[in-house]
């Protein structure tokens, strides 16, 4: 075997939108031991706003997986760790010597540095290409796992390598600065700072230091977590700090028992969920709850008569199938118009110069309910679109959306929201303001009901509209003559050619 030293690069987790600080891992594409060319997909992760591929900006073998899936992880900490595969030489008379290169070591300086480079320039940039690759395409991923002997030493780095990466008194570089033994995995903090870890090799365990203990499978850590478990807690109480399920186990059944003594005979047999807060679920929580913290909001409501802009949807429709202009495109062409007319909608809060913020443009965000849960897309430019651009941009932007394949981009920037929550049966309701917006408009389901037209009873196609804004920036005279506006165009499309 070769003696030379194993060059390893830390890929940090990039920037993966504007205002986006953390992302959930959810399915690694790789495992320790695979080889990886540039640009390949490594990681799924889920940010508050959509499902992300990442690539890596490095080539090599797979050296070590930071975070299991279901983590959350902070942008710009350690995601994988990558390095070149040593090769393995005979001892054969021609074999090199001492002072000769080893063909399996990657040097950080040559191969992989233009990449790394090029990552660091992009990611500082806030360019996108951290997020779509760098231009090589991606070569499938040779799974050469190998298991086998590990580094003690590497191990109490959190750096779990694949057998034949390590070999006896084979040093390992790795490209980053010491961390707190609390990080699962952690490398370094900063790439640039060799380490040198040095060890005798001894049969790897499937297990990963946390703190001073040692969990033996990531199936005990992710019960532990799922169950709000401390495992460093646990291991306080163990000569050998070794965690195992069944120690997971009984602290699961000792909380039960505590929380069912606390609730006292109201809970009875009966266990409590808990259900952690993540990706688009936390994101909509905190949105919403900062709307609601920051945004003194009032809501207007008004019953209108939409046979008419039913009747106009069926015209245009048959007039252009291939358009498919259905009514969220027409309710969209309807706020375009209301907002050209009462700009202090289309407007958002500067808090901290305190500072009413009023858009030329019209971003148009519409709620789409996914598997994902609810993603608000944005249509933007939408006073530059016809009514047919409206309908073919919402029904690409919806098909993305059910898929999961939605980019970060398309769902920011939005300057206000429209809500067709009729689609659940619902009626009305009082929604909350798509933060940091100023208005959102919901529209509740479309019902016959009883209506007077011209002095006579008779039935038509009904539905509510109900306008939350912002009174920061406008009275409730705006609002009203926003809601109107929309409302008589509902009834009666026709007029809204005056604004076209």
């Amino acid at each position: 075997m070769s003696t030379d030293t194993l060059h390893a690069q830390v890929f940090l987790l990039p920037d993966l939108g504007e205002g986006l600080t953390e992302a959930e891992i959810v399915e690694w594409k790789v495992a320790v031991g695979d080889t990886v060319e540039v640009d390949h997909i490594v990681v799924e992760v889920e940010t508050a706003k959509a499902a992300v591929e990442v690539p890596v900006p490095y080539a090599g073998t797979v050296l070590c997986l930071h975070a299991e899936a279901g983590t959350a992880l902070a942008v710009g900490r350690p995601l994988i760790t990558v390095g070149a595969a040593p090769t393995e030489t005979s001892a054969a008379p021609d074999a090199p010597g001492p002072g000769a290169a080893d063909p399996g070591t990657t040097n950080p300086g040559t191969t992989n540095s233009g990449a790394a480079d090029r990552y660091r320039e992009e990611e500082q940039a806030g360019s996108g290409n951290v997020l779509i690759g760098y231009g090589t395409g991606h070569a499938p991923v040779s799974r050469r796992r190998r298991r086998g002997p590990a580094s003690p030493a590497a191990a109490a780095h959190g750096l779990r390598v694949g057998a034949g990466a390590t070999t006896p008194g084979r040093p390992v570089r790795v490209a980053g600065g010491d961390a707190p033994a609390a990080e699962m995995g952690r490398v370094g903090a900063e790439p640039g700072q060799p380490v040198r870890v040095d060890g005798d090799a001894q049969p790897a365990a499937t297990a990963s230091r946390v703190g001073t203990c040692l969990v033996i499978s990531p199936l005990v850590r992710r019960l532990a977590r799922d169950h709000g478990i401390d495992v460093a807690r646990l291991a306080a109480g163990k000569a050998d700090g070794i965690i195992r399920r069944v120690d997971v186990e009984l602290a699961i059944a000792r909380e039960r028992q505590a929380g069912s003594s606390a609730a006292g005979a109201s809970v009875g047999a009966h266990g409590v969920e808990r259900i952690a807060l993540r990706g688009i679920r936390r994101a909509v929580a905190h949105k919403l709850a900062r709307s609601r913290a920051e945004i003194p909001d009032a809501t207007a409501w008004v019953d209108v008569d939409a046979t008419a802009l039913l009747e106009a949807k069926d015209v245009l429709q048959t007039a252009h199938p291939e358009q498919r202009i259905g009514l969220l495109a027409l309710l969209t062409r309807i706020c375009v118009a209301g907002l050209r007319r009462f700009p202090a909608l289309n407007s958002s809060v500067d808090t901290a110069r305190e500072e009413i913020v009023r858009f030329a443009h019209v971003n148009v965000g519409f709620a789409a309910q996914t598997e994902r849960g609810l993603v608000v897309p944005v249509v933007r430019d939408a006073h530059t679109l016809t009514t047919g651009q409206l309908a073919a941009e919402l029904g690409r932007l919806t098909a993305l959306a059910r898929t999961g394949a939605l980019p970060p981009e398309a769902l920011i920037g939005g300057t206000f929201t429209l809500n067709n929550y009729g689609v659940f049966g619902v009626d009305g309701s009082t929604p909350i303001i798509n933060h940091p917006e100023a208005a959102l408009l919901g529209v509740g389901r479309i019902v016959d009901k009883p209506w007077v037209v011209d002095g006579a009873l008779t039935v038509r196609k009904v539905t509510q509209l109900s306008l939350s804004f912002d009174h920061r920036v406008c009275d409730g005279g705006v609002a009203g003559g926003f809601l109107r506006y929309v409302a008589d165009c509902v009834e009666r499309p026709a007029t809204l050619l005056a604004d076209l």
